[in-house]
């Protein structure tokens, strides 16, 4: 397989990429709970530039070295002086063999400092995958001592259908679902819904995608805890870095 080959011959990405940063957010200590690795083009190019250059030939590269970047620019930024989390998105089409397609990413972070419990690892539901191999790679992961999370819930592919197979750590409610929630009833009795069911399920939510004052107090009041989106924090490197003494 072309992702097993890669790992085999230490294949280079045939494009550069960066790391931009935006925080998840807790409102009941206003701190930075977590941190998300956002990838950029090395010259700033969006995240949709960069995925336009991803191939089936270059996935697995690729996914390895988001990974890496994030780790290490995470902890150039000043993570280690902070009790933040570093959350990484994953591309589960790219992960053949669960334990072997994690070791550069423990060498990395072994290598940083950084502690795997620190670690999020999140999937996005908009990738088509096959619902057992999700499974068996946050199986795995959890077994390492990461936390799990499952990236826009609510827009995707695996749905609830996932998640009554397996519960992951965090649930990322999508951005639409929050869009105007503050004068959207109907957005407003899903995601009051869902808040509760995840309750009861022992699962944590975070709302992204916040880009009013009015969206953030409707969360708030519907009780949720962790948020993030541009209302609170772009991101980026520099904003990162300030964010980051400022919580220290």
């Amino acid at each position: 397989m072309a992702g097993c080959s890669g790992c085999r011959e230490g294949r280079t990405l045939p494009f550069e990429i960066s790391v931009a940063f935006q925080p998840i957010v807790d409102l009941e200590s206003g701190a930075p709970y977590a941190y998300e690795a956002l990838v950029r083009g090395s010259q700033g190019e969006s995240a949709g530039w960069v995925l336009d250059q991803v191939s089936e030939d270059n996935r697995y590269t690729f996914d390895q070295a988001c990974r890496v970047a994030a780790i290490e620019g995470a902890v150039a930024a000043g993570i280690l002086e902070t009790d933040a989390r570093l959350s990484i998105n994953f591309l589960p089409n790219a992960v053949y063999s669960p334990m072997a397609c994690i070791q550069l990413t423990l060498a990395t972070a072994r290598a940083t400092g950084l502690p795997p419990e620190r670690l999020i690892f999140e999937f996005t539901e908009h990738e088509q995958v096959d619902p057992q191999h999700v499974i068996g790679i946050l199986e795995a992961y959890r077994t390492l001592g990461f936390t799990t999370a499952i990236d826009d819930f609510g827009a995707g592919h695996s749905g609830l259908g996932l998640l009554a197979e397996f519960q992951p750590d965090l649930i990322k409610l999508d951005m639409e679902l929050i869009r105007g929630i503050d004068v959207s009833p109907p957005r407003r009795m899903i995601v009051d819904a869902t808040v509760r069911l995840c309750a009861d399920m022992g699962l944590t939510v975070i709302a992204e995608g916040i880009e009013t004052e009015g969206e953030l107090s409707a969360l708030r009041d519907l009780g949720v805890r962790y948020v993030q989106g541009f209302h609170l924090a772009r991101p980026g490197w520099r904003e990162c870095q300030d964010a980051l003494r400022a919580a220290a």
